[in-house]
């Protein structure tokens, strides 16, 4: 292209980092360009929630104005910010690569407690105007109270660093984009498969004229076509259920191993309990409709649940079932027992890492009152024993979040390869996560506890059955009881899978994170 492009963008300090990033991405492919700042009305309301602004058009609607007036070539947009339906005359020429789509707590140090899930005080007041974020983040911690947050993002964090609030939660891409120094903050990363994110969140939107097929054409050398392919499956959720960004709807898609998976978490109001799903498919085609239609459907036919562990009144899975008037039937069919009352802590100056694979390995290892070197890193399998490590008033610095035990190993052995890791563990453990990561590492086995079976374990007959751990999947079914036709199962992650295919049963459902919120999913997806 022989004429110099003009990038219409809002004046914020994000707004201009993205512009000026994609005028450095012109520049390499040879496409000169300037910037044009341009008032949005958006900037204006100070005094309303962003829940009631944001995804109809009040961040883009100058800007797409600008644009059919032919006064700029393409406006750069932050993709979760449009609506889902371009105006007449104007397209969305090309996606950026995907920032990481994490949200960002952000606590002032003194206002943190590490023992409790997310570390901001009991009755924090967190600042956010994200409905989404809300009801999420309510979900797992009810105690919370939340407030209004206007402004861009440096004046975001002020008003934290000012008082107003305790912590605030920001996208990750923005504060990454400005570089900005949180040093003084205490700061916690929440994962997508925790917190469902915005659809298209950490992604920029490339928008022209229909009509401009030169500048189509050259913006193609910069379009993501796999992040433009998961994207508009996320689009078309939220499409379908015709929210806008004021919807508390998170939809969330990744490619793994040539599958699709999506995340998504809905709730009526910013106070409701979401409703969260997962999907795996092959296939783009239908997916998003899919998905609506099981958010739509009448929930019908099944009565009753059963899992294998006690849930206390703020579980997280027993408040999920409870929308649904299910009849829960909680109940541990194994017992655990300390084994040891004092171990050599001369093995803890030895390791680098130490690894749990389950609450219990948590409770029993720390009852011995370990004196860890500071130096010694912390990995768990799944959030449920993240959230008992806390108890402890410690943070994992790695979470398997994948119910399969192959993919946590992957992702754990380049931080443990050729390195020294302790497993505390039960007595006649399976070693899976050892026997993955092999001779790779140098593994210590712990055996702190022991599972005795319940003397009294008696047939369920709720319409789902819920395995929480391969000692409890040998107690039910060598206690002479069996698994009915009619009967959905769900396994907590493989090694619970494959100690139900041991007695002969193969049909079964594995969530996607071995924790509640994963049990959740997988339930939700059976109703």
């Amino acid at each position: 292209m022989n004429k110099t492009i003009i990038i219409g963008s809002r004046g914020s300090d994000l707004a201009l980092w993205q512009a000026n990033h994609v005028k450095a991405q012109l520049e390499a492919i040879g496409v000169s360009s300037e910037i044009k700042i341009i008032k949005n009305q958006g900037d204006n309301f100070f005094n309303f929630s962003f829940s009631k602004l944001e995804g109809k058009g009040f961040f883009t609607k100058e800007l797409e104005e600008e644009l059919l007036q032919g006064q700029i070539d393409m406006a750069v947009h932050s993709h979760k910010d449009l609506p889902t339906e371009s105006p007449e005359g104007l397209t969305i020429a090309a996606v950026s690569e995907r920032e990481d789509p994490k949200e960002l707590l952000i606590i002032l140090k003194d206002c943190v407690d590490l023992s409790l899930q997310f570390s901001v005080r009991y009755n924090g007041i967190v600042g956010t105007s994200s409905n989404r974020r809300k009801a999420q983040f309510k979900s797992l911690r009810p105690d919370v109270e939340f407030e209004e947050l206007r402004g861009n993002v440096p004046s975001r964090i002020q008003k934290l660093r000012d008082g107003n609030f305790h912590a605030i939660i920001l996208a990750k891409a923005g504060v990454e984009r400005l570089k900005l120094d949180l040093s003084e903050f205490h700061v916690e990363e929440i994962d997508p498969v925790e917190m469902v994110p915005a659809p298209a969140q950490g992604v920029l939107a490339l928008q022209t004229r229909s009509n401009d097929t030169a500048l189509i054409e050259a913006l193609q050398k910069l379009n993501s076509k796999e992040v433009a392919e998961a994207i508009a499956i996320e689009r078309k959720v939220l499409n379908l259920f015709d929210g806008g960004c004021h919807m508390p709807l998170g939809v969330f898609c990744k490619k793994e191993d040539g599958k699709f998976e999506v995340w998504t978490s809905k709730a009526e109001d910013e106070d409701d309990f979401p409703e969260r799903l997962f999907v795996r498919s092959g296939s783009a085609e239908g997916l998003a409709e899919k998905i609506f239609e099981h958010f739509k459907k009448e929930k019908s036919g099944t009565k009753s649940i059963f899992i294998s562990r006690e849930l206390n009144e703020d579980s997280y899975f027993r408040r999920s079932l409870e929308k649904f008037d299910l009849d829960i039937e909680d109940r541990s069919l194994i017992k655990t027992f300390p084994i040891i009352n004092t171990f050599d802590s001369y093995i803890l100056k030895k390791v680098d890492w130490i690894f749990f694979n389950s609450k219990n390995g948590v409770e029993n290892f720390f009852r011995l009152e370990p004196v860890i070197p500071k130096r010694v890193k912390i990995g768990v399998m799944g959030r449920g024993s993240e959230n008992e490590l806390r108890h402890f008033n410690r943070v994992a610095d790695f979470v398997g979040e994948s119910g399969d035990i192959r993919e946590v190993a992957e992702d754990l052995l380049p931080l443990v390869i050729d390195q020294t890791v302790l497993f505390p563990q039960a007595k006649d453990s399976l070693r899976t996560i050892q026997v993955q990561l092999g001779e790779k590492i140098n593994s210590i086995d712990l055996p702190v506890y022991e599972t005795i079976k319940e003397e009294e374990i008696g047939q369920s007959s709720a319409d789902i059955l819920v395995f929480t751990s391969p000692s409890n999947v040998e107690a039910y079914l060598s206690n002479d009881n069996v698994i009915y036709l009619n009967q959905k199962v769900v396994a907590i992650g493989t090694s619970t899978g494959n100690k139900l295919e041991e007695f002969g049963y193969t049909n079964y459902v594995i969530p996607y994170s071995p924790d509640e919120i994963g049990l959740s999913e997988a339930v939700y997806g059976l109703l």
